[in-house]
């Protein structure tokens, strides 16, 4: 019981403390709207990561959410300073095209080996993190994610054909990106 506890604890009072920790580090050295972005994506990637483990899928409506956010956040910077805004929009566009659609012909040429959740939040995260941030998040996930499987195969785990949810590890490359930069 105090075990299960813990866990759920951790499980809520984690992203407060990783969302602190990448203020504290990029603080005055990041624009202000660019770390909204990165906090929003972290706070989006934790949720679909817990969900993922949980119930073995990224709800549409997550996802959903997470592109209204992405707008809502958007527009001031339209009229803020258009400019720079285009030059976001582009990067965003290019990171979602990228994001989406590598997973997407992963998705399509494994025949459903990875989630159509996992694509569609791979998309909209590539909307927050742009070309440049998008790219290692995929690198990243994925390797962890083979890393992890593998090991787990090896200690007789999980079979061959199971699957492993993949938000954990797609978080895990997030704050990787976000963190390293």
């Amino acid at each position: 019981m105090l075990l299960t506890r813990l866990k759920s604890t951790w499980l809520y009072a984690g992203l407060p403390v990783i969302a602190i920790a990448l203020i504290l580090v990029h603080i005055g050295r990041m624009d202000p709207f660019v770390m909204l972005r990165y906090e929003l994506v972290i706070i989006f990637g934790y949720v679909a990561a817990v969900l993922d483990l949980k119930t073995k899928r990224i709800p549409n409506g997550l996802v959903l959410t997470m592109l209204v956010a992405w707008v809502l956040t958007m527009t001031p910077m339209l009229f803020l300073d258009t400019g720079a805004a285009i030059g976001m929009l582009k990067d965003s566009a290019l990171g979602f095209v990228i994001g989406g659609g590598l997973f997407l012909l992963v998705y399509i040429v494994s025949h459903k080996g990875l989630g159509g959740g996992d694509v569609k939040f791979m998309a909209v995260a590539g909307l927050y993190l742009g070309f440049g941030g998008a790219i290692p998040v995929m690198l990243y996930g994925t390797v962890l994610a083979a890393l992890t499987g593998l090991a787990l195969i090896l200690l007789k785990k999980i079979g061959r054909s199971d699957a492993i949810p993949l938000a954990p590890f797609l978080f895990a490359g997030i704050l990787l990106t976000v963190f390293l930069q």
